[in-house]
């Protein structure tokens, strides 16, 4: 097995290098960011080993044999796309059964070896290029077939999800984005520790820089800030709804147009249900437009490989009631996203008094619906978290338990036992997350005093530390 993680990563070195020589000139985030949600509307593709069983979730070791798309067209999916007004279409190439859907040397359990034996990739991007719509791209860091779930995290693992990336990256021409999805969400409980996400991001970014990554963790993450994300996405049918009205961070949002299920069920030819073309437009992609939000339909293609009449025709009437296409406001001021591991993560904290359910083992638990409680009748409450060694970081991130909390505070750092303010003053924004960058230092502590706050009680859901690369 270890002769395995060696030629893989030899081969994705190789490949990095190659590849890095002829990539386009790199663009500045903002511009990417910005150049997205411009895109306002593009096509959603679940099409993989779901679509030929009843369940979104199949058995992990359903046979190959059971992927025969024989009427496959991606060019009927860009076409259908072109005519509702979209923008780009982007594909499951592997969703959380592992189930591999382009011509892949990482694993047998792809399309290679099923009765279609065609890369589905290939003809999905070179399909959409034809017709002047952009490329993007799934991947799911989740897959059961190859028991890649958490607490089972090998080297080999984190190998195979490298070298997958870098095949999808590196033989599909220009990505615009690629959405990741399995990881650090409260339903696959996959850590950003177990596949180390600053390695993934650095691995993206060094063979296609000018690709976004968008990571589906808005359950998890608070809404004012980009965490392990260039781009703030929402899932709605899980829960997850963008403010239409106040929202300034790049954002995507996303809903199936076929009822309920993501990938293609037997009634969908039939159903009455599927979404109207007011419900898209006027309720999703023009508002969302607005507060820099890029809305994404899914469309399911069927069993043979085509998507229905119904779909097509309700995607026709999208096209012609779409009329506000073009690119957004620019997008203002935002803080960069937070990229790299929490260093203050479950460490030690102390401080002063708080309610007995609201202690402060809570502000570094790594879950943002639970918070510390300062006691009201403590005049300036504070509290200190002990890295356990010299630690060199250059970011702390405050997440408060609520809106427009914190009025004025100081974060300190403990370098050499002296304490080192590294802010101090009244609260950047209004906002949960506020987020405060500086100089590195190496210290073995930090510790917020709050000196005066707005709301009645006074709470942190979490504080993060982190030694980010700049």
């Amino acid at each position: 097995m270890r002769n395995i993680i060696v030629t893989l990563l030899l081969a994705i070195a190789a490949t990095v290098s190659s590849y890095a020589q002829q990539s386009a000139p790199v663009k500045p985030l903002k511009e990417l960011q910005q150049a997205f949600v411009d895109l306002r509307f593009g096509m959603f593709i679940h099409f993989n080993m779901p679509t030929f069983c009843p369940e979104d979730w199949p058995d992990p070791d359903a046979s190959p044999e059971l992927f025969n798309p024989t009427k496959l067209d991606c060019s009927q999916w860009a076409k259908a796309a072109k005519s509702a007004g979209m923008t780009y279409g982007c594909l499951t190439t592997k969703h959380h059964s592992g189930f591999c859907i382009w011509n892949t040397a990482t694993t047998p359990y792809s399309v290679m070896i099923s009765p279609l034996k065609r890369d589905v990739v290939r003809e999905f991007a070179d399909a959409f290029r034809r017709e002047g719509l952009r490329v993007m791209l799934y991947y799911s860091i989740l897959d059961t077939h190859h028991r890649l779930r958490p607490h089972r995290i090998t080297p080999e693992h984190v190998a195979m999800i490298k070298a997958q990336l870098t095949e999808l990256l590196t033989g599909y021409g220009d990505i615009d984005a690629l959405i990741i999805d399995g990881w650090d969400a409260p339903w696959s409980r996959i850590s950003y520790t177990e596949v180390p996400f600053a390695d993934i991001y650095a691995l993206i970014k060094s063979l296609q820089p000018n690709c976004l990554v968008m990571d589906l963790n808005s359950a998890k993450y608070p809404a004012d800030g980009l965490f392990y994300s260039d781009i703030k996405a929402y899932e709605q049918g899980a829960g997850q709804k963008i403010s239409k009205d106040e929202n300034n961070l790049p954002a995507m949002s996303c809903l199936p147009l076929q009822p309920k299920w993501w990938f293609w069920k037997d009634y969908f030819p039939t159903t009455p249900e599927l979404k109207t073309a007011e419900t898209i437009v006027h309720d999703n992609v023009d508002p969302m437009g607005k507060v820099f939000c890029n809305f994404m339909l899914n469309v399911a293609p069927n069993r043979d490989g085509l998507m229905d009449d119904n779909a097509l025709r309700r995607l026709k009437e999208i096209g012609k009631l779409y009329t506000k296409r073009g690119p957004v406001a620019k997008l203002g001021d935002y803080d960069d996203a937070i990229l790299v591991p929490n260093l203050a993560l479950g460490k030690p904290a102390e401080g002063t008094w708080c309610y007995d359910c609201q202690l402060f083992d809570f502000i570094n638990d790594d879950n943002f619906k639970t918070e510390w409680y300062a006691h009201p009748s403590v005049k300036e409450p504070q509290v200190t978290i002990s890295l356990g060694s010299e630690q060199q970081f250059n970011a702390i991130v405050i997440t408060e338990a609520e809106d427009d909390c914190l009025d004025e505070y100081t974060l300190e750092c403990r370098v050499n036992n002296e304490w080192k303010t590294v802010f101090a003053g009244k609260a950047t924004t209004a906002k949960r997350v506020k987020m405060h960058r500086f100089d590195s230092v190496w210290a073995d502590a930090v510790r917020i005093t709050i000196k005066s706050y707005n709301t009645e009680y006074c709470g942190i859901a979490e504080l993060g530390v982190y030694n980010e690369r700049r």
